[in-house]
């Protein structure tokens, strides 16, 4: 008895494991055939063809005998393909500037840390009571609240933080006039 391919896809999408199986045996090549025409690349094909053959089975659901399964399974694969280039082409494009973008927030890292390396160096230049109440500034704490751990007045919290910002600005200009 001879068996067509559509009495074949029929049966599979019934549940018939015996006629998936079947089918997909003979139209198997012809399926990575075309799947490398349309990719270009070997491995990208039997990728694209193990990704169709894995849906095959809930697309069987929908063949209905109307056009010769040949047909139908080049249309499966050629809307598969088109769906596999518009995902590469989404991901490229969020790709793009990627690359920019971590490069840029490496280098300010960078200046950050070297920033800070200085400013540490710096501060060494300072007088204890400059250096103590910029530090306080420096972790975040309010004149009013470095003002109360140092024992002095507000404003001379302002005067010592004005003051050490002064010298580090000098000790600055002087370096880079060297």
């Amino acid at each position: 008895m001879n068996v067509t391919d559509e009495d074949l896809a029929l049966a599979a999408a019934g549940g018939d494991a015996d006629a998936f199986e079947a089918l997909l045996s003979r139209n198997y090549d012809r399926l990575f055939g075309l799947c490398f025409r349309l990719t270009g690349n070997r491995a990208e094909a039997e990728d694209l063809t193990q990704d169709i053959c894995a849906a095959l089975p809930s697309k069987l659901a929908g063949f209905r005998g109307e056009a010769r399964v040949t047909t139908w399974l080049y249309r499966v694969a050629l809307n598969a393909a088109v769906d596999r280039r518009r995902k590469a082409s989404r991901y490229a494009r969020a790709m793009e500037g990627w690359g920019d973008w971590e490069i840029g927030r490496q280098s300010a890292i960078a200046e950050e840390q070297q920033d800070a390396a200085w400013l540490h160096a710096a501060m060494s230049h300072l007088s204890d009571i400059l250096r103590d109440t910029l530090v306080l500034v420096l972790e975040g704490l309010s004149h009013a609240e470095a003002a109360d751990i140092l024992g002095v007045p507000e404003g001379t919290v302002g005067w010592r933080v004005a003051e050490a910002r002064k010298r580090l600005r000098e000790l600055k200009e002087k370096e880079e006039a060297q």
